[in-house]
């Protein structure tokens, strides 16, 4: 026999109160309130990070091998401070795990999105100081992923502070993330669609988020552009296209198809190289020297794989066709290895850009060997491609990339985008990437072809 339990009229009254003493709501005023807020402190703390970690790059890659380049001894040329420096590094990186504790990495970020809707704040700090250390090492991992845990638990700090209901604190939370990428990639809406995307493998689904979301990145973007001077608009300046044509969209189709490949090498060099590091994994000291070593002796072979690519994209643009096909193939699988290490040893960062430095130069490499792509085409269809076939997030993608290479491209980076995530919609990096009614117990373990990032 089952038992009811029934609530009178007084007790549901009462309840009703206690909940809304404990959980709040916002009106859609107080929320956009708190997007503002949320977006001015969110280009704040990008600003502060940016000219940090502009002090801490100059210092190490420029004041200090002048300073103590007559000190070399002649059997040690001057060129290996390139490996002495990352591995110094990754010593430094293991040590401030070792004693701050793991602050997280893109896939817990995006598991706590989901549940419990929050980013936990006290992770800041670690974060903050480790990826400072691990950037100005020379990792091939980019300040937006600790952007976006400081200023997402930043959003996720001010709703509990409001006592706000889960829905409520999670969009604040994303506010926080798309004020992050909002001042990182200079694209505003992009940006914002980025944050929304990434929890997911087969589109946006917290779509109540998206005018918060885009408000914040917007403000953001204001403040950075305007503490830092940086101009407005594209970033990269390639090479101008000619009018467009049907043959243009279907070369983006081909290149999507070839940008899913080349992501699918990358996830099984990834993969390679994480099964080499586990029996470190406990070894955490230990774990981000050899990384950092690891990371040096890539870059004194091919020193375009050292740092997270931003400025190395315009290296490839302006030069890279000076180097030939193999070459450029060469320093993308070596691209694939360096940032490997720097995520699998502790280096703590985000991938998208190298993840864009992947697909340029491939993509320039395959405009040289077919004459008829024009090189721009090339390099913005497989950069598209490529980071979409990790990051499932294929209109994010297409729009930042259009801001960024100041083209007017969509159309055609829009098909390599959706063609390249159509192809690997079952090939997985991030493992926590979900439907927001799903948990990770949910997902089919076979289609986890790789660890977590």
């Amino acid at each position: 026999m089952t038992n009811h339990t029934f609530l009178t009229d007084e007790e549901i009254v009462i309840s009703q109160n206690t909940n809304s003493v404990t959980e709040r709501q916002l009106t859609y005023p107080q929320l956009i309130l708190c997007a503002v807020t949320i977006g001015l402190a969110g280009g704040l703390v990008a600003t502060v990070y940016y000219f940090i970690l502009e002090a801490l790059m100059h210092g190490v890659w420029h004041t200090l091998p002048e300073w103590i380049n007559p000190y070399f001894p002649s059997w040690l040329p001057s060129s290996n401070y390139v490996w002495i420096a990352t591995t110094i590094g990754g010593l430094c990186v293991g040590l401030i795990l070792y004693f701050m504790g793991l602050p997280g990495e893109m896939a817990q970020v995006v598991d706590k999105i989901h549940s419990p809707g929050r980013i936990d704040v006290r992770k800041t700090p670690a974060m903050v100081i480790a990826s400072l250390v691990a950037i100005t090492s020379g990792g091939s991992a980019g300040p937006e992923a600790p952007l976006v845990q400081v200023n997402g638990s930043f959003g996720s700090w001010l709703g509990d502070t409001l006592k706000l209901k889960t829905s409520s604190v999670r969009v604040l939370t994303f506010c926080g993330m798309s004020a992050a990428l909002g001042a990182f990639f200079g694209a505003p809406i992009g940006a914002a669609l980025f944050a929304l995307e990434i929890p997911h493998r087969r589109g946006l689904e917290y779509y109540e988020a998206v005018a918060p979301a885009v408000i914040s990145a917007i403000f953001s973007f204001a403040v950075f552009r305007i503490s830092t001077g940086m101009t407005i608009g594209g970033f990269y300046h390639f090479k101008s296209v000619p009018a467009l044509t049907p043959m243009n969209l279907l070369e983006g189709l081909v290149l999507g198809m070839i940008g899913a490949g080349v992501a699918v090498l990358f996830i099984y060099v990834f993969r390679f190289v994480g099964y080499l590091l586990e029996p470190l994994e406990h070894y955490r000291i230990l774990l981000a020297t050899l990384g950092g070593l690891s990371i040096g002796i890539i870059a004194f072979i091919f020193p375009q794989t050292l740092f997270f690519s931003e400025e190395q994209i315009h290296t490839v643009i302006e030069t890279g066709m000076t180097l030939g096909v193999s070459v450029l193939l060469m320093i993308a699988v070596a691209k694939m290895f360096a940032i490997s290490f720097t995520l699998h040893s502790g280096f703590l960062g985000g991938f998208i850009f190298p993840l864009f430095f992947i697909g340029a130069n491939v993509g320039l490499a395959i405009a040289l060997a077919v004459p008829q792509i024009h090189p721009t085409v090339g390099m913005v269809c497989l950069m598209a491609a490529v980071n979409v076939a990790v990051t499932k997030t294929p209109i994010s993608t297409s729009i930042i990339l259009s801001v960024l290479s100041g083209t007017s491209m969509l159309p055609v980076i829009v098909i390599a985008s959706f063609t390249s995530f159509l192809l690997t919609s079952q090939v997985v990096m991030i493992r926590t990437q979900r439907s927001r009614t799903k948990t990770v117990s949910d997902l089919p373990r076979e289609r986890l072809i790789a660890s977590s990032i």
